[in-house]
């Protein structure tokens, strides 16, 4: 992540894209912690910045109950939203040791293979806390209200678009096809663009 504005409008911005909304309960009755992955604006963000955000507008709220995360992370791209490991391994560790306690557990839609195959080689190894073993991975929306308070909880659009390619387009679950829009209405049947998906973790 590397800063080309001041601090203070990095927090607006975080602000106006609401990628952090403690809003809704899950059906044991947790707060639930969302994070809406394509908003995140890794280019414009320090680290320092996000940190202090999360320990004085997030980590409050959540209290001293258990609660759980939903992670969305549909329409991540490495190049635009995708903050980098080491940014994502600072990040936990700065959770205060209490608030890591409470998270219950993480639901993580849209996860795609290869986030997929990269959390079970190292997940164990980049999160310590037992947090690997709170992932669960929800490959479609409708599957989310079997563990989320449907009425509760709300969805950007995008997340409902994506989820109606998948049920046409279901290879894009394995990887074995492009879920960037270009590729798939742009490509004939003799092009030479590949159709598989050239995110490092999506």
């Amino acid at each position: 992540m590397s800063s080309q504005i001041s601090e203070i409008e990095q927090e607006q911005l975080i602000e106006k894209l609401e990628i952090f909304k403690i809003h809704g309960r899950d059906k044991r009755g947790r707060k639930i912690l969302r994070i809406i992955g394509k908003f995140f604006p890794a280019r414009f963000l320090s680290l320092d910045v996000l940190k202090k955000y999360l320990e004085e507008k997030i980590f409050p709220r959540l209290g001293r109950k258990p609660f759980a995360v939903l992670y969305v992370h549909t329409g991540v791209q490495r190049s635009e939203n995708f903050p980098g490991i080491s940014a994502l391994r600072a990040i936990y560790d700065a959770i205060p040791v209490n608030v890591r306690d409470n998270l219950q557990e993480v639901y993580f839609l849209h996860p795609g293979l290869q986030s997929r195959l990269f959390l079970a080689t190292c997940g164990r190894f980049l999160f310590s806390g037992g947090l690997y073993e709170k992932l669960r991975y929800i490959s479609r929306v409708d599957y989310l209200w079997e563990h989320v308070r449907r009425n509760e909880i709300e969805m950007p659009e995008f997340v409902y678009d994506h989820d109606d390619d998948l049920e046409y387009r279901p290879m894009m679950d394995y990887g074995q096809e492009s879920d960037h829009a270009r590729v798939f209405a742009g490509a004939a049947v003799d092009s030479s663009v590949s159709s598989f998906s050239m995110r490092c973790i999506s």
